[in-house]
């Protein structure tokens, strides 16, 4: 679609068949649909999702509760993806939303209405643990010059540094010198590739481990040094 005015046919034939009667450019909306007596329903229509169209849908929220947006239908690999965050997105607003495809075909995601979303306990367990694994701030809100630090990195930078100052070791000695409870565990898995085994039990540090202690070493530490 190439005009915001090749939605407009699609959306009205839709409403029109629920019973609407159906205007384009009706002040400062793109679509307003009147049936009986009811509140009116409009439209805002947009070529793609932007911020644009969520302004001004909102802005219609002033004259009535029941307001669309309609977009093109996105496609590519993140087109999916796009319907499932915008759609959210609009139930959080209080919009529906509408997309139109190329040849026409209509599909309603969600209608207006309150939103309540649930709370996902769960997720927000996971969120405070790994709040209080990190250790300082090193990610000032974003992402750094070297890239986001998370709770598991920072405990295996303290692995890696202890090793790399007493040499290979133990697992449950790392654990007792770092603090860091899953050292064996992360000294096993090494998702960084930072580490070998020696013998059963005993680790010792990589020439990438090396690398990685002094490409990460400011975010790890408590103290100085900090990003």
């Amino acid at each position: 679609m190439r005009r915001e005015s090749e939605l407009y046919g699609p959306v009205k034939a839709l409403l029109e068949e629920q019973g609407y009667r159906v205007k384009g450019e009706v002040g400062a909306a793109d679509l307003v649909a009147i049936r009986g007596d009811e509140p009116p329903v409009i439209v805002e229509l947009k070529l793609r999702f932007a911020l644009a169209v969520y302004t001004q849908a909102v802005a219609r929220l002033a004259l009535t509760d029941t307001v669309y947006i309609a977009v093109g239908r996105p496609t590519g690999k993140l087109a999916a993806r796009a319907v499932k965050d915008n759609t959210a997105l609009c139930r959080r607003l209080g919009l529906g939303l509408i997309t139109v495809r190329a040849d026409g075909h209509v599909e309603v995601h969600c209608d207006p209405g309150p939103y309540a979303p649930r709370k996902n306990k769960r997720a927000q367990v996971r969120l405070l643990r790994e709040f209080d694994r990190l250790r300082g701030d090193p990610n000032d809100g974003g992402a750094t010059r070297h890239g986001i630090v998370t709770g598991y990195r920072q405990d295996s930078l303290a692995c890696a540094a202890h090793l790399a100052e007493h040499g290979q070791s133990r697992g449950r000695d790392v654990v007792a010198a770092t603090g860091v409870k899953q050292a064996t565990t992360i000294m096993r898995d090494n998702h960084y590739g930072w580490f070998e085994k020696v013998e059963k039990g005993v680790y010792a540090l990589t020439q990438t481990g090396t690398e990685g202690l002094a490409h990460w070493a400011y975010s790890w530490d408590e103290g100085e040094g900090q990003a």
